[in-house]
């Protein structure tokens, strides 16, 4: 119930701001949301354990998950300056959300095993394979969000293992070493602009601070109750870009106001918190890596999602856990509860 009660009131509020924007995709998300409900009760009432036990499971995802990324990578369509999506029929499905999930089983199955031997370099070495793979593959495509986020996961399972400040450092250094070479030999110049952007808010609000600039009109122009209801000028005169998806915040303030902002953001951090609470109860480590694992992907998204919003953080395309439109990320978001209601459930 804990973990019902915040969800409900994020997708009723996805599903009200969508259906202000489009009711095309209105219809796609509450779609989505009736397969990832479905994906709970399933879950809710099968041995999830039996699933996860069996390592060639586990490897399996996670290989799948490159396959879909190099598949994206090579043959997907090219969608806002990234190849991060794989055609499927009307639809486009993007993988790297699996991989978000398939990293999590992993990494709670090698952690929950080697938490007490995991400052050795290479027990260290071998979880970064396990993140550049995937990483790497989606530097290429260039898709500089969702490597945020599997740096993220890896990053907080080295914290959360209990690893030593001085492998810490270390660890810290190597991948401030690995952004450098990004810096100069992958990242595209649009999103160097935009990182750069985030140091000067005031300048290029016309080009490349554009998005933000019109996110903060928004945001700052609704008042504590809104605009109303299909009556936000930044969302419904199409000044605001993508607020569906990356700017799915500002679109809520703007029509519904300061409060119901206030109410959503308090409302994922009360989710967060359930999860925490859950992975503090469960029975062994596995099922706690599983929980932190869900908890740090959620909380990166969101952090970087209203960043960009605010203008605190580069718009990279990172989604709102369970309030932008996105069949991919909301059902795999779905599974990830589905599986932590069942360990709450044996806990």
């Amino acid at each position: 119930m804990k973990l019902y009660l915040p969800l409900g009131f994020l997708v009723t509020l996805s599903l009200v701001v969508i259906s202000s924007i489009s009711f095309h995709l209105f219809f796609l998300q509450l779609l989505w949301v009736v397969l990832g409900l479905s994906l709970v009760l399933i879950f809710h009432f099968s041995d999830w354990r039996s699933f996860l036990n069996y390592r060639w499971l586990i490897t399996g995802l996670y290989l799948l998950s490159l396959v879909f990324l190099s598949l994206a990578y090579f043959k997907g369509p090219l969608i806002n300056q990234t190849k991060s999506w794989i055609a499927l029929g009307p639809f486009n499905f993007q993988p790297v959300e699996l991989t978000k999930v398939a990293l999590i089983f992993v990494f709670a199955r090698y952690f929950s095993r080697r938490h007490l031997s995991i400052a050795r370099w290479k027990n260290i070495l071998t979880s970064f394979l396990y993140f550049a793979l995937p990483a790497w593959l989606v530097a290429l495509q260039p898709d500089l969000g969702s490597g945020l986020v599997l740096f993220g996961i890896w990053f907080s399972f080295l914290l959360l293992s209990g690893l030593p400040f001085k492998r810490i450092v270390v660890a810290l250094a190597i991948f401030t070493l690995a952004g450098v070479l990004m810096w100069h030999s992958v990242l595209k110049s649009y999103q160097k602009q935009r990182i750069i952007g985030v140091l000067y808010p005031a300048e290029n609000v016309l080009s490349i601070n554009y998005s933000v600039h019109q996110s903060k009109i928004a945001i700052g122009s609704a008042g504590f109750f809104g605009q109303g209801y299909r009556q936000g000028s930044q969302t419904q005169l199409g000044f605001l870009t993508k607020p569906e998806n990356d700017f799915i915040l500002a679109a809520l303030i703007e029509e519904w106001g300061w409060l119901v902002g206030i109410l959503a953001i308090g409302a994922f951090t009360y989710l967060i918190f359930s999860i925490l609470k859950i992975a503090s109860a469960a029975a062994g480590n596995f099922e706690k890596f599983i929980c932190l694992g869900a908890a740090v992907s959620f909380s990166w998204q969101f952090f970087l999602n209203i960043g960009s919003s605010l203008g605190f953080s580069p718009v990279i395309g990172v989604t709102f856990p369970f309030l932008s439109y996105g069949g991919s990320s909301l059902l795999t978001s779905f599974f990830l509860i589905a599986i932590i209601n069942a360990i709450a459930k044996k806990s």
